[in-house]
């Protein structure tokens, strides 16, 4: 096992493309049609004078990394726009440090200072984990290896220093043997607003781009076998909505997997609750019970760790996602009667390896799998973005993975063409030629991606065109 190289970040530059849906997406109350992607360009040297650039992608998704409705989508973006010249600040000012030394060194001070500018740890995570991913994936590339190997031969320098109830815990040991695996289900999400049916879908609405637009189309298209139904907070309604979800289920999809996601919209657990014991009641959701895996974050963030969460957690295992705000989060989770955490690129790649540990520790410790971590996503993009959280999904073990990205928005829509096609070209196990777009291939309701999981840096073979994008 190599000793972790020490680098030192000299260059950070941030872009924009915009990006427009195929239809709106709705984030609880919130609908969203359009939002710019960020792209982060960097420049590493290690100490024998070496240099190496590097890169990564994340959509910049009003209304979810903080919901506070005084604040319009253009201010939800200025804030994750602060988030990533705060983080670059902080870490251009380190001296010579591993890749992950460099993010431990930086973690706590920059959250310190996002809050004292008014961002919420969710936003503060996500400058920080952008530009983490760029400086992982420059020193891959330095190094000529993918981020799995780096991962497992220690070449990041990953250590417990942030996180110090993993002291005994073998963490080298455990990040050798990850064996990520090049194919995931995918697991597609049923919005609040989505159309289940062509009956849903007025003429004037009907989009005439060769993709899938309502449930139906996407399960006879796809194949898919996991899905992600988003529920609202009001039980009565949601019942109803759960019943047409599932007759479209029951009838076009075999043996299926499902989980619930509320998205902070229950006011409290025992609105959770009283969903759950409805759901229970009626004898038409029973095969939706049998394939219930866990409830993501019913509860608005500044309640959901606030209290016990035991009368939900008998029922359904629980999940955090909103209240993922820090590296500590899982740790409070934990001791409410959560058992599961979501992995996400866009609120740290370092933050979801050290939570799979702790899983591993845990549930070791009980002696069953009751912990896990699950891989969710937030719209990410064809291209980088999404390469480089198949990598994190694949490293976590996850099995199958939310993706909603490619349903939202019609392949690399915005992306040059020449770009699309050496994506197509580097990367043709996970993507394929559609109306012109590079698309995700989605074959029997699984992903290939063997191509991003040998490639030399972070996940992608292919530098985007800079020329094509503005400058933030």
């Amino acid at each position: 096992m190599s000793e972790a190289p020490r680098v030192r970040l000299i260059e950070a530059e941030i872009f924009e493309r915009p990006v427009d849906f195929r239809f709106p997406f709705r984030f609880g109350a919130a609908r969203v049609e359009r939002a710019p992607q960020a792209f982060v360009r960097v420049r590493i040297v290690d100490q024998s004078g070496r240099s190496a650039a590097g890169w990564a992608a994340e959509m910049m998704m009003p209304k979810w990394f903080d919901k506070s409705p005084s604040l319009s989508p253009d201010d939800n973006v200025g804030q994750l726009r602060t988030s990533l010249r705060l983080a670059i600040q902080g870490l251009k000012s380190l001296p010579l440090n591993t890749a992950f030394g460099l993010h431990a060194a930086a973690e706590a001070d920059h959250h310190r200072i996002a809050a004292k500018e008014g961002l919420p740890a969710l936003v503060a995570s996500y400058g920080l984990a952008l530009v983490d991913r760029a400086i992982t994936d420059a020193l891959c590339r330095l190094e000529a290896t993918s981020a799995a190997a780096a991962v497992r031969n220690d070449l990041l320098g990953i250590t417990d220093a942030t996180a110090p109830d993993l002291a005994g815990f073998d963490l080298p040991g455990f990040l050798s043997r990850l064996e990520p695996s090049p194919r995931l289900a995918i697991r597609h999400t049923i919005g609040l607003a989505d159309a289940l049916t062509a009956a849903d879908v007025e003429p004037a609405q009907r989009l005439e781009d060769g993709l899938p637009q309502t449930l139906e189309e996407v399960i006879a298209a796809y194949g898919h076998r996991y899905f992600k139904i988003k529920v609202s907070g009001r039980p009565e309604q949601d019942v109803e909505r759960l019943l047409a979800v599932t007759a479209v289920l029951d009838r076009a999809v075999g043996d299926y997997r499902a989980t619930l996601d509320g998205n902070e919209q229950f006011e409290s657990a025992d609105v959770a609750v009283d969903l759950l014991d409805r759901v229970q009641r009626e004898p038409r959701l029973a095969r939706l019970r049998h394939s219930l895996l866990f409830f993501e974050q019913p509860i608005p963030r500044a309640e959901a760790l606030s209290r016990s969460v035991a009368v939900v957690s008998e029922r359904i295992p629980l999940e955090i996602d909103e209240s993922d705000g820090d590296v500590g989060a899982f740790l409070r989770a934990r001791e409410l009667g959560y058992a599961g955490i979501s992995s996400k690129s866009c609120k740290g790649f370092y933050r979801s390896l050290l939570n799979r540990a702790r899983v591993e520790k845990w549930n070791s410790e009980v002696g069953s799998s009751r912990y896990f971590v699950s891989a969710e996503d937030l719209t990410t993009q064809g291209g980088i973005g999404l390469q480089q959280d198949l990598v994190l999904a694949a490293l976590v073990g996850a099995g199958h993975v939310e993706r909603n990205g490619h349903h939202y928005v019609d392949g690399m829509a915005g992306a040059p063409a020449s770009e699309q096609a050496a994506y197509l070209a580097a990367h043709g196990d996970l993507y394929e030629n559609g109306n012109g777009r590079a698309r995700l291939a989605i074959k029997a309701g699984e992903i290939s991606f063997a191509s991003v999981l040998r490639a030399a840096g972070l996940g992608s073979a292919v530098e985007p065109d800079w020329a094509a994008m503005l400058r933030s």
